[in-house]
C-alpha cells in the first residue's frame, strides 16, 4: 500500500477566524487563523480500508460527525496559515495510514530476571533494616 493519497479540494472544509496571540491592532481586526476540516467518513477518495484505519486510529482527534480538525494560527499571514494547515493535515493522515508492524512476543533473558529478583531483594532488606532502626 505504498499508493499516494491525494485529497480533492471540494472534501476540504476552509475557514478563517480571528487568531490569538500578540499581533497588535492586527489581530483584533484581520482573521488569519485557519481552521481545516476534513469528513473522513464522507471523503469519496478513501477506499474502505483506509476509511476504516482512519477511524480506529483517530477516533480520539475526530468531532462527533467524523471530521478531522487542524487548527493553524502560527503565522501572520492567512495563506502561510492555510499551507500550515494543508501540512499538517497530510502528516497526521500519513501517520494514521501507516501500517503498523506486529509486535512479536519475546521472553525475559535469565540474566535480566536474576537482575531483577536481585534488585527486589536488595530493596526488601532495605526496608527490613529499616523497621529495625525505629
Amino acid at each position: 500500500m505504498n499508493e499516494r493519497l491525494v485529497l480533492p479540494p471540494e472534501e476540504l472544509s476552509v475557514a478563517f477566524a480571528r487568531s490569538g496571540g500578540p499581533g497588535g491592532q492586527n489581530v483584533n481586526k484581520v482573521a488569519t487563523k485557519v481552521v481545516l476540516r476534513f469528513s473522513i467518513e464522507a471523503s469519496a477518495s478513501l477506499g474502505e480500508t483506509r476509511r476504516a484505519r482512519l477511524l480506529g486510529r483517530l477516533a480520539s482527534r475526530l468531532t462527533g460527525s467524523g471530521e478531522l480538525l487542524v487548527q493553524a494560527s502560527r503565522y501572520r499571514e492567512r495563506g502561510r496559515n492555510l499551507a500550515d494547515a494543508r501540512e499538517r493535515l497530510a502528516a497526521i493522515l500519513r501517520e494514521a495510514l501507516q501500517v503498523q508492524r506486529p509486535r512479536r512476543a519475546t521472553r525475559p533473558t535469565a540474566g535480566s530476571k536474576r537482575r531483577r529478583l536481585e534488585a527486589k531483594r536488595r530493596r526488601g532488606e532495605l526496608k527490613r533494616r529499616r523497621g529495625a532502626e525505629e
